[in-house]
Parts: C-alpha cells; structure tokens; sequence
C-alpha cells in the first residue's frame, strides 16, 4: 500500500439494502423509515421509502390520473418514496421484468420510473412482485457516508418478504426483527466514552 491510499477505506455499496432509521434520527421526516437502497456510489445515493404510505391514493387512482386502464392489475396502496419529487413515481419490483430504462438492483429486485411498467402490471404481464411509491430519498456525494457513521441508520439485507409481503406499518421493527435487534432495546441517543 502506497503512503497515499494509508487510511482510506471504500465504503461499501448499501444497495440491494434496507436502510432503518434509528430512534433518535434527528429528521421527523425519517421517523421510523425503511428505504430499500437502490444506489449508492461515491457520486450519491437513492433509495425508495417503503414504511408510509400515499393518504387516500391507491394504484387504481394513480392509473386513472395516467389515464391507463388498471385491467387485472390489483387495488395497492401507494409507498411515500421520500421528500424528494414527491409527483415522480417508482415501481420497485422483482427482478423476472424488465423495461425502458429498469435499473437492476442486488438481491432480485430492480426500480423501473417509466410507466411502460405500470401499463405491463394493468395487462398482467408485469413483475411478479412490485409496489408503487411517489418521491424518492436521495444523497449527495459521500453525505449518506456520512450519516452510516454518526447514530441515523442501521442496513441489513433487503429481504423479499419484508418487501412485498410485510405491511408498510409493520416493516421497521419487522426488518429489525429479521436482523436480530430488538425495537424495545435501541436508545434514542448514542454514547460517549
């Protein structure tokens, strides 16, 4: 190792991850949040919140105001992404599909943003597994780095299960629960030695 690389670490990608927020994240917004990560490089990150819902939207309104017809496509609630772009949608899905510009993501699992994907789910012939958020959580440069380091968030394994078959209300001390930690045991503030 050259004196020049001493003591830096890459971190590593926490795609293909669940990110849950940790009590005591300082951001209301976050309260309580699981993102399942769909990128993450040195250049930024975004992930799509799975642990809010949309108030009184469901994928069959969502398709009426996109003018689709919802053929054999299911009644869904629709996620709350994040604050970010809160009128741009996301489907993310099973990775069995795949359309104009779907992005894969680790663990079988893929986030498609053009609506070739909900036309695909209306005829039946979409993903096998899916959920529709509006916004998404994103980072900047090196920033969710850094807030892995300080006390907001703990990553696991994103899990299909906690995905498409937890309830959105239950998928934060569930996604914990898959982990090994208990929601009752974690502290809202962290320790100084």
């Amino acid at each position: 190792m050259s004196g020049t690389d001493a003591g830096k670490t890459e971190a590593k990608s926490l795609a293909g991850e669940l990110l849950l927020a940790m009590p005591g994240i300082g951001d209301p917004r976050f309260a309580h949040a699981v993102i399942a990560m769909c990128v993450h490089t040195p250049g930024g990150a975004l992930g799509i919140g799975i642990g809010s819902l949309v108030p009184k939207l469901t994928l069959h309104g969502l398709l009426d105001q996109l003018e689709i017809d919802p053929g054999v496509a299911p009644d869904r609630v629709i996620h709350l992404g994040g604050p970010v772009e809160r009128q741009r949608g996301f489907v993310l899905h099973s990775d069995d599909w795949a359309g104009e510009d779907t992005l894969t993501v680790p663990r079988g699992l893929a986030l498609t943003t053009t609506l070739d994907v909900l036309r695909a789910i209306a005829a039946g012939e979409g993903p096998s597994r899916w959920l529709v958020a509006l916004g998404y959580a994103g980072w900047g440069a090196h920033q969710l780095d850094g807030e892995m380091a300080r006390h907001g968030w703990f990553s696991t394994a994103a899990d299909a299960g906690i995905l498409f078959d937890v309830p959105a209300a239950e998928r934060w001390p569930r996604a914990f629960a898959a982990a090994g930690v208990d929601v009752r045991l974690l502290a809202s503030t962290t320790g100084h030695a």
